[in-house]
């Protein structure tokens, strides 16, 4: 055997074993992944929820918190970390383990924050990793029934024959409610004074009282039976197409602001980092849950419209949305200080 045959065969040897190492690498990889996946969860779940009690937030974060513990055979303890529009208990998950030990609901209002806030301790897209959509929801135009408007046009005669008598209450400055209200007195040319709240529960306590008179309002429990029951009046929802929850209620587009469009959404998400197989689980156990009979059922109690999708598909929802809310806070110039 020639020298060049046997370096040859030496070169050859070397790759195989090299091939070899690469698969049977991959092979240990993969294995540990789904052992990982499999093993997880070993201990309960912390869920954050960046709202108080009684919003839609909680509402589905509660929901959602007990279909995965039931799932996984583990406790999953809801913590309500309110304040700052959310963006208080965005902050502790971006900062918290990447273990999937910790999870959080995400919102419409994580959207709309880089928009919005100067100053933000997190980045909706670099800090956290997406889970699946929960629920889209639609929101109502609410008015007290002590104010003499029964539609979107003697609204605007309202507000334009007082420019800025009017109260408006919001979920928190940068949150849906805020943003929607804006948009809706950009494109109509009229004013109002914003009354920020930490949250919907205590926003809806003060419109069902009459401190203030009007303010868009996601449309889940308390505030549809305050719809239907007439404690509060819808004149119009926030959707292109009409709320089946409320099919006899016009859009605001419908109503005379063309082009009106917005809703709220609930998600969940884990911190950046945590591994794709444990995000796999957790995407395909909510997942299940939603596309159940048991699943929709509950999210459409709750006026919601059901999600389900994948980790990739809500990661490119997101920054859709975050570029959407960029364009509405730029023709309203909202900026929170």
């Amino acid at each position: 055997m020639s020298s060049w045959q046997a370096a040859h065969r030496r070169a050859v040897r070397s790759l195989a074993a090299v091939a070899w190492s690469a698969v049977a690498g991959a092979a240990v990889c993969a294995a540990s992944g789904a052992a990982l996946a499999q093993a997880f969860p070993a201990k309960p779940i912390r869920m954050i929820v960046p709202f108080p009690p009684g919003g839609s937030t909680d509402i589905f974060g509660r929901l959602a918190a007990d279909a995965l513990g039931r799932q996984l055979a583990v406790s999953v303890v809801v913590e309500n970390r309110a304040g700052a529009g959310g963006n208080i208990g965005s902050a502790i998950v971006a900062k918290a383990p990447n273990d999937g030990y910790t999870i959080a609901m995400f919102t419409v209002a994580q959207s709309i924050a880089p928009s919005v806030f100067p100053k933000l301790e997190f980045d909706p897209v670099k800090d956290f990793s997406p889970i699946t959509l929960i629920a889209r929801l639609p929101s109502i135009l609410l008015v007290h029934p002590s104010l003499p408007a029964r539609n979107v046009k003697e609204l605007l005669a309202l507000m334009q024959k007082k420019p800025g008598a009017l109260n408006y209450a919001s979920t928190g400055p940068g949150t849906s409610p805020h943003m929607l209200m804006e948009m809706f007195l950009s494109m109509t040319g009229t004013r109002a004074v914003h009354v920020p709240y930490k949250g919907a529960g205590p926003a809806l306590v003060d419109q069902l009282a009459g401190m203030v008179e009007l303010g868009f309002t996601t449309g889940i429990g308390p505030s549809l039976d305050a719809a239907r029951n007439g404690k509060l009046r819808a004149i119009a929802v926030s959707t292109a197409e009409r709320y089946e929850a409320l099919p006899s209620v016009p859009t605001v587009a419908e109503s005379g602001v063309k082009g009106f469009d917005g809703s709220s959404w609930q998600g969940v998400v884990a911190p950046a980092g945590v591994p794709k197989e444990i995000v796999s689980r957790l995407n395909a156990e909510l997942a299940k849950w939603i596309r159940s009979p048991e699943g929709r059922e509950r999210i459409a109690q709750q006026g919601g419209i059901p999600g389900g999708n994948s980790p990739e598909e809500f990661g490119r929802f997101i920054q859709d949305e975050i570029a959407r809310w960029a364009r509405v806070s730029r023709a309203a110039n909202v900026r929170v200080d």
